[in-house]
């Protein structure tokens, strides 16, 4: 006689609800952040900080099948403009040596997502120059990450981007997500490309 699955334990099934919500805060309000998103999610269910959270790993899966399920069509046009705006930003900034990297690079990108773009330069004034040199307005953030030198927010095809510019040094370096988990992915403007061509297809 076939052994039955033992059902999920009471925690796990806590773990995957919270996952869930979070990937629809992300898919649908805006949230960029894993850890403030799987937070949130997780206070809307009664569950305390203490609780056995979720990865970042696992509110991907969900909000990949979210974004599958109630998005596909939608998803699938803003990821394509954003990369398209990304593209654009990138051949601009060239002389900077632009990454993609994100929820436009990777897909995963909710219905708020900015364009996110790395920049290296030995001043961040360099990049502010070029920037007006176009007659392009930004703002600065003043809320930047660790090891980034300046982050620069402006408004392409009515579309955010949001610029970090970091040292030369750094581009030799493995870049870390913010948000924790898995190293950050970064594409070339030449990926960004190919990437455009297969949704194109």
């Amino acid at each position: 006689m076939p052994r039955r699955k033992p059902a999920p334990s009471a925690s796990s099934q806590l773990r995957r609800s919270i996952a869930s919500a979070a990937a629809r805060l992300m898919a649908e309000e805006g949230f960029t952040d894993y850890g403030a998103a799987k937070r949130k999610a997780a206070r809307s269910l009664g569950a305390g900080e203490g609780e056995a959270l979720p990865t970042n790993d696992e509110i991907e899966t969900e909000l990949r099948s979210w974004q599958s399920l109630y998005q596909e069509d939608e998803q699938r046009e803003r990821v394509h403009d954003l990369r398209t705006t990304a593209l654009e930003v990138m051949q601009l900034l060239a002389d900077f040596n632009p990454y993609l990297t994100g929820g436009a690079l990777d897909g995963t990108a909710g219905r708020y997502a900015a364009v996110e773009i790395d920049l290296f330069a030995d001043s961040s004034k360099d990049v502010e120059i070029a920037l007006l040199s176009h007659g392009i307005s930004y703002d600065t953030m003043d809320n930047r990450r660790m090891g980034v030198d300046a982050q620069l927010r402006l408004e392409w095809n009515d579309f955010p981007v949001l610029i970090s510019v970091f040292p030369p040094v750094a581009e030799r370096q493995q870049p870390k997500n913010a948000h924790g988990g898995r190293s950050r992915q970064r594409g070339r403007a030449s990926a960004v490309a190919e990437l455009l061509k297969e949704t194109e297809k």
